[in-house]
């Protein structure tokens, strides 16, 4: 099934400002919590897709790639690795929206009970990738440093909040005692701590690990792009959700062609007498080389095409071409003959240029000089 636009499922347009942003996703969220609509599987899937969109949407960058790519520019979890949010992912954008916490902690009693699991950090790289590559998308393993729980760590339960995640206070009002809660700032809403930890092993319980991660580039990125794979960032304290791995994509300049959109550019240069006669020349593409017809006649400045010998689309509309920009050479540097020969011709009614008379006479003759 596919998926809604994140503007029409938040309700604003296309130029929405990141305050009507956050407004819309506000009044979507309480409408649609899980704690207001207990048991009622729709109302928490309205509130899911509420939040991958302003996930989205609130994140400049990720705006832009979506703006131009749609859904598949947020192609989170390469090779069936997963994507989308969980609802750990969602409670904890609620501290930025509902300013400190979400408002049915003290409404709802924080969220049901729910402790607050904290998130890992999200690792961003830079990807090389060849025209080729690029063009026809590619399998890699990458290798990573990133952020793992390690062995051996115990945790005990917060002493701060008793392992509820949370720090209640009671306040008195002129409409008698309110209750009110908020996150735990000793164990940031986890309910635990480390109780033990083996040497080199940092106060949160993580450690630093390589690890090799298999990922698949589309065809059809483009330099500057960034790509996610959901959960394969720094791990969390505890053993919350991890962070997202983001994929910087870099396109390496190739020795002859050159891209422009889903196409790709070749200059090709003739000398005046191929131009002229025609001839049959050899040319390179994405793909190998193959060999091309230059017609009689050919001026420079004219445009060839090669149809579908460009980069596949990113959104799966074909493929682009290869376009080849003709440039008729001259020599710079003669011998004395061949200096004569051209003298010879110079005054030559076939060497002035006239269109529509033919000069096949003057280059077979300059041809079989040269």
């Amino acid at each position: 099934m596919a998926k809604r636009d994140y503007y029409d499922i938040l309700g604003v347009s296309k130029s929405a400002s990141d305050d009507e942003l956050k407004k819309a996703y506000r009044k979507l969220a309480i409408k649609y919590h899980p704690d207001k609509n207990p048991d009622d599987k729709a109302a928490e899937e309205k509130f899911k897709e509420a939040a991958e969109a302003y996930e989205v949407l609130s994140n400049a960058e990720k705006r832009a790639q979506y703006d131009r790519f749609g859904h598949d520019g947020m192609r989170g979890g390469f090779g069936g690795q997963g994507g989308g949010m969980n609802m750990e992912d969602i409670f904890s954008q609620f501290g930025d929206i509902f300013g400190g916490g979400s408002p049915f902690e003290s409404f709802f009693g924080g969220g049901g009970g729910r402790s607050r699991q904290r998130r890992g950090t999200n690792l961003r790289i830079k990807l090389k990738l060849s025209l080729d590559e690029i063009a026809n998308g590619v399998e890699k393993k990458i290798k990573v440093n990133r952020l793992v729980n390690a062995d051996g760590v115990t945790f005990k339960s917060c002493p701060t909040c008793g392992g509820s995640g949370q720090v209640k206070k009671v306040v008195n009002t002129m409409l008698g005692q309110m209750v009110s809660a908020s996150t735990c700032h000793t164990c940031s809403g986890s309910g635990k701590v480390i109780d033990k930890r083996p040497p080199g092993v940092d106060s949160t319980g993580l450690e630093m690990q390589e690890e090799v991660i298999p990922i698949k580039i589309p065809a059809g990125v483009s330099d500057g792009m960034q790509l996610s794979m959901s959960g394969k960032g720094n791990m969390a304290p505890g053993g919350g959700s991890p962070g997202d791995l983001l994929i910087v994509i870099e396109e390496e300049e190739h020795d002859t062609l050159k891209r422009d959109g889903n196409n790709v550019v070749f200059d090709l240069y003739v000398n005046f007498v191929d131009a002229a006669l025609g001839s049959e020349v050899e040319v390179p593409t994405i793909d190998g080389k193959v060999r091309i017809k230059i017609d009689p006649g050919t001026q420079s400045g004219k445009i060839l095409r090669l149809r579908g010998k460009g980069i596949k689309d990113i959104n799966g509309y074909g493929k682009g071409d290869e376009l080849i920009h003709v440039n008729v050479w001259t020599p710079k540097k003669l011998s004395s003959d061949e200096k004569a020969v051209l003298e010879k011709l110079r005054a030559s009614e076939n060497f002035q240029p006239q269109p529509g008379k033919g000069e096949k006479g003057f280059f077979e003759k300059i041809r079989e000089f040269f």
